[in-house]
């Protein structure tokens, strides 16, 4: 039973179904697999192993219930989820020592899914990075290569599917935040259609940004997941009530069914050797399967990463001017006045990423500036959005790189933000259109690292991008998982 941990999602619950383990046994492999990886992963912030048996337990009792279609199986959330009996963090010392009293309603539709729920993964600070180096409680490692980062803001989840703590996570992606660390770490990471979602629970980055979605180690897997937690809620007014779709069994897509378009913009000349070479062969083996690959331009992608990064900052700004060290969370005790008692616990319980974001997002939204800053990003965000809708109606899906680098070293760009701000080009795009996108594995580059793609797709068209992902998962070679 110890090496159950390496089952998927699907192999897992057809295991459980047949009664060759129970959920206990299943739940406990995948705490032991936990407790030997993460002194060298740390991709974990809590683990609840108590809660977790206690549950699993509870549903042997009960025996399996084929209507909950995560019976049983093992899984972790991103520190931004609130969940009841654990702390929320959001990867900040702010909120140390914070219990939520509720739980967000993704939580609560895994826990009525069948789920079991065996830890809190790290992000980065208030899930404002692409390295989880920016984490209050240390960085997460890559499991391929552990002097290299495994992606952000949700690092710790890509990172722990990987390597086998849990056999799937839910993470939140606000630029890229669940396709870019899928990529890197060899994962499949699936982000939604803006309000597909429910973000009732979600410590908030940006608020018509932010999207949570599933990561796991197949395509199927992550529309498992999405299954069990999308649609309507009555907490969240900007979820969608359009229809779900089949998203565990999609209608199958051949290859010669797909038209996929290669935005220019997104595949520069200067990608990494490494993974321009894994992407090349990669559409060389689309090409031949008989999957139709088109060039075409988004011109408005120029000006992407400004827009992004204006329209963001300001939202996190808004957003994190509740953590003021007087209703919970961390408190800097000793201040005269309340103007100090907000500056001393905000420079003590804050890290330089976030105080830099909410500095550029008070200035940009600050009189005088207003208009020339967020008004302007926010009217070439429609021309964005105008873009990638026109692309999407000459072609199936798009196509392109997750980074244009493989996972990079530990420490590489702690100095130079901007550069990792560039590299997000490759992903925040479709935060700013609200459709959905899917990263899956290319293939293993020279280095030995994973290089991910990603298909975007048309808004509330998750099913048909979940088809089209299972395609290219069956085109491209399987990665398999790291030895840790």
């Amino acid at each position: 039973m110890s090496e159950l941990w390496r089952l998927n999602l699907a192999e897992a619950l057809i295991g459980l179904k047949k009664g060759d383990f129970t959920a206990q046994e299943l739940t406990q492999a995948s705490l032991d697999r936990l407790k030997a990886v993460e002194p060298k992963v740390k991709a974990c912030l809590a683990v609840l192993e108590e809660m977790a048996l206690a549950q699993a337990q509870a549903l042997d009792k009960a025996g399996f219930d084929a209507t909950a279609p995560l019976w049983g199986l093992p899984v972790t959330v991103k520190d931004v989820f609130c969940l009841k009996g654990a702390p929320t963090t959001a990867g900040s010392k702010e909120l140390k020592g914070f219990h939520s009293v509720f739980e967000a309603t993704v939580v609560q539709r895994l826990r009525k899914a069948g789920a079991i729920i065996i830890a809190k993964t790290n992000c980065d600070e208030f899930a404002m990075g692409s390295s989880t180096e920016f984490s209050a409680f240390g960085p997460t490692k890559n499991p391929w290569d552990l002097t290299r980062i495994p992606g952000g803001s949700s690092g710790g989840a890509a990172a722990a599917v990987v390597a086998g703590e849990g056999l799937g996570a839910l993470g939140t992606d606000t630029g890229g935040s669940i396709r870019q660390p899928a990529g890197l770490c060899g994962c499949v990471g699936l982000k939604p259609t803006y309000g597909r979602i429910s973000r009732y629970g979600v410590v908030a980055y940006g608020s018509s940004l932010d999207q949570p979605g599933p990561l796991a180690m197949t395509v199927k897997d992550c529309g498992r997941l999405l299954a069990a937690v999308a649609g309507p809620d009555e907490y969240d007014s900007t979820v969608s009530k359009i229809p779900l779709g089949d998203f565990v069994n999609p209608k199958p897509l051949k290859p010669t069914e797909l038209t996929l378009g290669l935005p220019t913009e997104l595949w520069p000349n200067d990608l990494q050797p490494e993974v321009a070479k894994v992407l090349t062969e990669a559409k060389s083996l689309l090409e031949k399967a008989g999957v139709k690959l088109v060039k075409l331009d988004l011109p408005s992608l120029k000006y992407a990463v400004a827009t992004y990064y204006i329209l963001a900052t300001a939202e996190a700004s808004t957003n994190l001017a509740r953590y003021d060290g007087v209703r919970y969370g961390l408190r800097q005790e000793g201040a005269v006045d309340l103007d100090e008692l907000y500056a001393k616990t905000r420079e003590l319980g804050l890290g330089p990423e976030v105080r830099r974001r909410i500095l550029l997002g008070t200035f940009v939204l600050s009189s005088g500036y207003y208009e020339a800053y967020y008004k302007k990003a926010a009217q070439i965000r429609r021309l964005i959005f105008a873009d990638i809708q026109k692309a999407l109606t000459a072609c199936d899906f798009l196509l392109s790189p997750v980074s244009s680098l493989s996972a990079w070293p530990l420490g590489s760009f702690l100095d130079d933000p901007l550069t990792v701000y560039q590299m997000d080009l490759m992903t925040l795009p479709l935060n700013l259109y609200g459709g959905p996108g899917l990263t899956l594995g290319a293939g293993l580059g020279a280095d030995n690292l994973p290089v991910g793609a990603q298909l975007w797709g048309r808004p509330f068209d998750e099913e048909r991008l979940l088809a089209a992902g299972a395609t290219l998962e069956s085109l491209w070679p399987p990665l398999g998982r790291p030895t840790l």
